[in-house]
């Protein structure tokens, strides 16, 4: 069964927005992750309902966060949350092959690799990542606007792929941003697509 069968872009955003209500009130993961589901992904496959490109912070588990279990998201991680090639291509799996309904590209508060980038330097394959964020920063000193200005350039990176763009005009997918707040464990989504292209 395909996960679009199961949830539209707008049923798989709610979903997550629930999850995330119930992680920040009940403080555990209530979702399913048994021996009896991972013999039932194992058997029969997955069929996540999002797809999510986060932070590589240890303080952001996207399963924990969405109160999701096994086979539920299909999550694509790397410092910064940058998109380049491999997560692009990860992302296009997702949509393509598993049917995933929503793309959500997360950043967090107190994201060390945006700091690096603010700082204006960075050593080693650190450096590529911080030049990668600050391509999308448009020069703001404050870190909050960088933290959003990113996960908006690592959402337009994800919409030069062809095969996502015709989706999210077919109406199959949408690709959404969020910040995940990591004291508060709040994620605000920003939905408003007109403020997120304009940005």
């Amino acid at each position: 069964m395909k996960s679009n069968d199961l949830f539209t872009p707008e049923q798989a955003l709610r979903r997550l927005i629930s999850g995330n209500d119930i992680y920040r009130k009940v403080c555990r993961n209530p979702a399913d992750i048994s021996s009896k589901r991972r013999t039932k992904t194992a058997h029969h496959g997955q069929t996540p309902f999002a797809a999510v490109l986060t932070c590589s912070d240890s303080r952001v588990p996207p399963e924990h966060i969405f109160s999701a279990g096994l086979g539920e998201i299909f999550v694509v991680r790397t410092a910064g949350n940058v998109a380049g090639d491999f997560e692009i291509g990860s992302i296009e799996y997702a949509v393509e092959h598993l049917h995933v309904p929503v793309v959500v590209v997360m950043g967090h508060t107190h994201c060390g690799a945006v700091a690096a980038a603010l700082e204006g330097y960075a050593h080693g394959y650190i450096g590529d990542i911080a030049d990668e964020i600050r391509l999308g920063l448009r020069g703001t000193p404050d870190e909050n606007e960088a933290i959003r200005q990113n996960v908006v350039h690592s959402r337009r990176r994800i919409l030069q792929s062809k095969i996502v763009k015709t989706m999210c005009r077919t109406g199959e997918i949408k690709v959404v941003c969020a910040i995940y707040n990591i004291q508060t464990g709040h994620v605000k989504f920003l939905t408003d697509e007109a403020s997120v292209k304009s940005a």
